[in-house]
């Protein structure tokens, strides 16, 4: 239940509007228990116990006893004065005025809760996306996509339906149950404390089926991430999943994870559909034997209880099992929607290693130069980069070339701080970029990907990324450096087309020369090209190529290189092979020296 009272915390901005609920809800439920015990007064008119007392009592007082006589009174009034029937018609409009305002207050109660729902569940979907996106990109390679979706909409959709709909029997409910022991301590004593001490009986079986059923919640909210993870994996390969005419495998497997949850969900439905009936029979028992003990006092003339206050009496505490049922409830959806709040809260609480450091540096531009200083980097205890030196001197152009899987793009990863090294440092103007403000360190790059990563939205707002605080004009002038204006006046409405997720409506060499328009704004001390021509044919490389120098053009670069056509002018060249490396120098030099640079050229075939 820790998790639950976690989420409550996220009601205290609420509070004013949680201080309003309380307050109808009480006026609710007062006004419910005076509609009820009209029934008394009502009971001993029929059967002719009222006793006709007609002495005005006292200076009246805010307690039971004087509310009780001066209405009384008046009733005893009317009946001097006139008929029963008068007096009957007075208890039957009082009951219609007291329904009348329970009902209000009630709705009141519901009206203010309703923010207190919404936002809480508002602010913690904002709070748990916050927190997926500060986290660093090795945690995204541990963990399942599908899963982390999971997390933030079923997860989430659980404990809105699950602990959000609680909320109006957690703030009435208990209202209602202590106003009416009191009332019912104040009519006998002696029955209350028999009452009192059936309650922890029907407790503790209620809170048994409770612990089973969060158990069950957890597989249940457990397997519906791997369901999305499955289906995130077969949507996404869809190309290859009908090429290779897979659909009938990749259909059992989800099939399978799909009739896993089924029967786990049938478990915890019937555990939870079991609570109501459950929950009803021991109210009855208890009721039973209320009427039993009581009825027994009455007929044995040991009790000052007449006849219709114990009517009155059985009539309140009947009134007290629907709150108590719907109490138990809300604890049966507490234990369900704790699971799902235990599942968001281990995403929530997850570990950010990369933050910035006590009292980080600001860095705004890049005066002298990158410097890589015996970098040393394993991931899961495997080495990807071993004692790596080099250094990209202010508006120098630094090429990585290797095979696959030799750490090229690994090492750009690490000059944007998106991993942390384990030995050496990167430095920037000679300050370790681990004491640099993590914002400013990644304000100095850009980079140019193999995959062009747009977003579903306009062409505009792709580019505009690059600097929210651009205006149109510079918006268009990126583009066309980009090379991408003449394609983008050809769209439907231009820039404020909208690209599909992932930019699908656009080829790939418009994709890309999106994002170079995009680097061209932010204007990055610090440009990375990760293999941004590889990818393209021969005609959308030449126009993204040709971009791209206008891009490199009196900048620092750092170029990954697919291939090598790309980077015969870069100042060095760096030839790296199993995460070390192996040759460096100019492209003239390294030829020359016919090691492993030139057998990469000579699979490409190039002069």
């Amino acid at each position: 239940m820790k998790d639950f009272y976690r989420i409550l915390n996220y009601v205290k901005p609420y509070y004013r509007y949680a201080f309003l609920n309380i307050i109808f809800n009480v006026f609710a439920v007062l006004f419910s228990l005076v509609s009820i015990t009209m029934v008394i007064p009502f009971l001993g008119l029929l059967f002719g116990t009222m006793k006709a007392d007609i002495i005005k009592p006292e200076s009246f007082t805010f307690s039971t006893s004087s509310i009780k006589d001066h209405f009384y009174y008046e009733i005893n009034s009317i009946i001097e004065s006139g008929e029963k029937i008068d007096a009957l018609l007075f208890i039957c409009g009082l009951i219609l005025i007291t329904f009348f305002f329970r009902n209000l207050f009630r709705y009141l109660a519901l009206y203010f809760l309703t923010p207190i729902r919404n936002g809480v569940v508002h602010d913690l979907r904002s709070s748990l996306h916050e927190k997926v996106i500060s986290l660093p990109l090795g945690f995204f390679t541990d963990k399942r996509r599908g899963d982390i979706t999971s997390r933030m909409t079923t997860d989430l959709v659980e404990i809105e339906w699950s602990i959000m709909s609680s909320l109006e029997m957690i703030f009435r409910d208990p209202l209602q149950i202590i106003i009416y022991l009191i009332t019912l301590i104040l009519i006998s004593p002696t029955l209350t404390l028999f009452v009192i001490v059936l309650f922890p009986i029907t407790g503790f079986l209620i809170a048994k089926v409770g612990k089973s059923l969060k158990k069950s919640s957890e597989k249940s909210q457990k397997k519906m991430g791997d369901i999305l993870s499955v289906l995130d994996e077969n949507i996404g390969g869809l190309r290859v999943v009908k090429l290779f005419n897979a659909e009938k495998d990749v259909h059992q497997k989800f099939n399978g994870e799909s009739k896993k949850y089924q029967s786990l969900m049938t478990s915890l439905l019937r555990k939870k559909d079991l609570s109501s009936p459950m929950s009803e029979f021991l109210s009855t028992i208890v009721m039973v034997v209320v009427m039993w003990f009581g009825g027994k006092l009455v007929l044995g003339g040991s009790s000052h209880l007449s006849p219709e206050a114990f009517i009155g009496y059985i009539l309140i505490f009947s009134q007290i099992i629907p709150p108590a049922k719907s109490f138990t409830t809300a604890y049966y959806r507490l234990q369900k929607g704790s699971a799902a709040a235990a599942r968001v809260y281990e995403l929530m609480d997850t570990k950010n290693k990369i933050i910035d450091s006590e009292n980080p540096k600001s860095v705004n531009k890049i005066n002298e130069s990158v410097e890589l200083k015996n970098v040393c980097f394993r991931y899961e205890n495997t080495d990807v980069l071993s004692n790596i030196s080099f250094t990209i001197e202010k508006g120098e152009t630094i090429a990585l070339v290797g095979k696959s899987g030799s750490g090229k793009s690994t090492i750009a990863d690490l000059c944007a701080r998106f991993y942390d090294i384990n030995e050496g440092e990167v430095c920037v103007d000679g300050v370790n970029i681990k004491s640099i403000k993590l914002s400013d360190l990644r304000h100095l790059m850009g980079v140019v990907s193999q995959e062009s990563i747009l977003f579903n939205d306009s062409i505009y707002n792709n580019i505009k990324m690059g600097n929210p605080s651009a205006n149109k004009e510079e918006i268009i002038e990126a583009s066309k450096i980009a090379n991408a204006y003449d394609f983008i006046m050809k769209t439907e409405n231009e820039f404020e087309t909208n690209i599909g997720e992932k930019g699908d409506k656009l080829s790939g060499g418009q994709k890309q020369r999106i994002s170079i328009a995009r680097a061209i704004l932010k204007n990055p001390d610090l440009l990375i090209l990760d293999e941004a021509t590889s990818s393209l044919d021969t005609e959308s490389e030449k126009l993204v190529q040709d971009a791209l120098k206008k891009l490199m053009k009196e900048r620092t670069t750092l170029v990954i290189a697919h291939r090598l056509s790309t980077i015969k002018d870069a100042d060095e060249i760096i030839v790296l092979s199993k995460g070390k490396i192996a040759e460096r120098g100019n492209h003239t030099d390294l030829v020359e020296k016919n090691g492993v640079y030139k057998t990469l050229i000579n699979l490409q075939n190039i002069s």
